[in-house]
């Protein structure tokens, strides 16, 4: 039995925030249940741009989704927030899309209130629904999922319109029956600090590392955060855009070595093989080839 939700909700009512990183594949989610975090989130951006190689505008379909999806969770303990965009059509459809997410053995889903084709949060020409149609498409994923602590987070974007009518949104989905609530691009402490303190439920923010060109959530630290009254924190790009820095630095140095007599090892460009491995629980599938090989 998944026992995912019950962790991530005892979480949710306990006293410490909760910090997610983004994961997108193995190596992602691997890395981040190496370094000690407890709970992540499946990065849609990221499945978007790490298996498709195109861009968060809403081509990664329900299907490359939920593989993606039920990949990574059956190759780590992390709970898992899964990213289910819109809900890819109406509340009917969002009842059908929480039963198929949940069979994936995450601890529950995102669904936001943007007009499909969905953005990126922090791209310009976002538009939402109507607050109805998403309080429908909420009161849908609740009735849909088989376990009660599957967990429902309810992102809204209509800051675009305001900070009060985002507050409405987030207080409407927690009516319905969402367990956490997300508004995407708050540009400022003010905001943020207004939305939790007029939200009736757990919030969460997120912390767009990276994003340094235009307007902005600003970045604050899990100890502020928590101070503000936010319950969770989405790091929603940062192990990917990580990775892309890291392997533009380590074929910059091997580019570099073109017209060299000699190469060195780069450990602060690339990590040890044998940790790779470990990383990996090689000496499982080890024992697993030596036990039923035939001499």
């Amino acid at each position: 039995m998944n026992n995912r939700p019950s962790l991530l909700k005892a979480m949710l009512k306990g006293d410490d925030i909760i910090l997610m990183p983004n994961v997108w594949d193995g190596f992602s989610a691997k890395v981040v249940e190496a370094m000690g975090f407890k709970a992540a989130l499946i990065s849609g951006a990221g499945l978007a741009e790490s298996r498709l190689g195109v861009p968060d505008v809403g081509i990664l379909g329900l299907a490359d989704n939920l593989e993606g999806t039920r990949m990574i969770a059956s190759r780590t303990n992390l709970l898992l927030i899964a990213d289910a965009d819109t809900g890819y059509g109406n509340a009917m459809t969002v009842y059908h899309v929480v039963k198929e997410f949940e069979k994936t053995g995450v601890a529950g889903i995102m669904i936001e209130d943007q007009v499909w084709p969905k953005r990126c949060g922090h791209l310009s020409g976002k538009e939402v629904i109507p607050t109805e149609e998403m309080v429908a498409k909420i009161r849908a994923a609740v009735d849909a999922r088989e376990n009660p602590d599957f967990i429902i987070k309810a992102r809204t974007d209509a800051a675009i319109k305001g900070i009060e009518e985002a507050i409405n949104r987030a207080n409407a989905y927690l009516k319905a029956g969402a367990d956490l609530v997300f508004a995407d691009a708050l540009l400022s402490v003010q905001d943020i600090e207004k939305f939790t303190k007029n939200v009736g439920g757990p919030v969460a923010v997120n912390m767009g590392f990276g994003i340094r060109q235009r307007p902005t959530t600003p970045l604050l630290t899990p100890k502020v955060l928590k101070q503000i009254g936010v319950k969770v924190i989405d790091y929603g790009r940062i192990t990917s855009a990580a990775a892309i820095m890291g392997m533009k630095k380590a074929l910059t140095a091997l580019l570099e070595t073109v017209d060299m007599e000699t190469v060195t090892e780069r450990p602060d460009l690339v990590v040890d093989f044998d940790e790779l491995q470990e990383l990996m629980d090689y000496k499982k599938y080890l024992e697993l080839d030596r036990k039923y090989r035939v001499e």
